[in-house]
C-alpha cells in the first residue's frame, strides 16, 4: 500500500523494514520488562545473549525461507536475497530457527526453558502484528481477488502486490490474529497452569488461524501434495499436533503452578 515510508535525503526508509524493526523493538521490550517483574535470577547480560541470538536467527531463518521458496526469483537477481527491507520474510522460517537456536541456548546455560517461552509468548505476538502491517505496506503475502466490501486495491508499482485488483487484506488478518494472541496471552497469563502452557497455546492458536488464512493467500508459494496443500499449511498442521501433545505433555510432567507463582 505504502511501501516507502518516507526519504531522507536521497535515502528511502522501507515500511516494511521499519515496521518489522519496531516490532521487534517492542517485542524486546515488552519480554525484558516481563522477565524483571517474574524476578527470574538471570544475569542481564544472558538475557541480552539470548534475544540477540534468536532475533538474528529469527531474521535469518524467516529470510532463507523466503529464498528458498522463490529460488526462481532470486537465481536471477541474486542480490536481492539480501534486500530483507523491501519485503519478503517467512514467520514459520524465523519462528522455527529462532526457538531451536534460544533452546539449545537455554538449555546450555541451564535456563528455564519453559518459564522463559511463556514470558516472549506475547513479545511474538505483538512482533507479528507489526511484520503483518509491514507486510500489508510492502504489498508482500497478498491475497486472493475478492468483491467483498473491505477488499484492497494496491496501485503503488513498488507494490509487490497484484496491481489494481481488489485483494483479500490477508496481512491485515494475520495481524488482527497477532494483536488478539497478544491481549488473549496477557489475559490468559493470570490463569497459567503450568510453565510451557501460553507458547503452546500461542502455536496452537496461530497454526489454526493460519491454515484458514492461507486458503486465501494469492501470493506465489510453496505447495505440496500436488498443490493440495501449501507449506505453511503442512508446517502448521505439524505445530499443531505438537502443540496440543505438548500441552498435555507438560501438564502431567510440570509441577502445577499455585498462588498465581510461574
Amino acid at each position: 500500500m505504502f511501501p516507502v515510508l518516507f526519504k531522507l535525503g536521497g535515502i528511502e526508509i522501507y515500511s516494511y523494514g521499519f515496521l518489522i524493526l519496531l516490532g521487534f523493538g517492542v517485542g524486546v521490550f515488552i519480554a525484558v520488562r516481563k522477565a524483571k517483574k517474574a524476578n527470574i535470577q538471570i544475569s542481564f547480560d544472558r538475557i541480552a545473549d539470548l534475544f540477540f541470538y534468536s532475533v538474528l536467527s529469527a531474521f535469518i531463518g524467516s529470510r532463507a525461507f523466503f529464498v528458498l521458496m522463490n529460488l526462481e526469483q532470486f537465481q536471477k537477481n541474486p542480490l536481492e536475497a539480501f534486500m530483507l527491507w523491501k519485503g519478503g520474510l517467512v514467520f514459520y522460517g524465523g519462528f522455527i530457527i529462532a526457538a531451536f537456536v534460544s533452546i539449545l541456548y537455554m538449555k546450555r546455560h541451564q535456563m528455564p526453558i519453559w518459564r522463559l517461552a511463556d514470558i516472549t509468548s506475547p513479545s511474538i505476538s505483538i512482533g507479528l502484528f507489526f511484520g503483518r502491517i509491514g507486510c500489508f505496506c510492502a504489498g508482500c503475502c497478498y491475497g486472493k481477488e475478492t468483491s467483498l466490501p473491505w477488499g484492497v486495491v494496491f496501485k503503488d508499482p513498488r507494490s509487490l502486490a497484484k496491481l489494481n485488483t481488489s485483494l483479500h487484506p490477508t496481512q491485515l488478518y494475520e495481524a488482527i490474529v497477532g494483536l488478539f494472541l497478544f491481549i488473549f496471552l496477557i489475559k490468559w497469563e493470570k490463569r497459567k497452569r503450568f510453565n510451557g502452557e501460553l507458547f503452546f497455546l500461542l502455536i496452537l492458536f496461530y497454526s489454526i488461524a493460519r491454515f484458514f488464512i492461507e486458503m486465501i493467500r494469492g501470493d506465489p508459494r510453496g505447495f505440496l501434495f500436488d498443490g493440495l496443500l501449501s507449506t505453511s499449511q503442512v508446517i502448521g498442521i505439524f505445530l499443531a499436533v505438537l502443540s496440543i501433545f505438548m500441552l498435555f505433555y507438560l501438564k502431567e510432567h510440570n509441577e502445577v503452578l499455585k498462588d498465581g507463582n510461574s
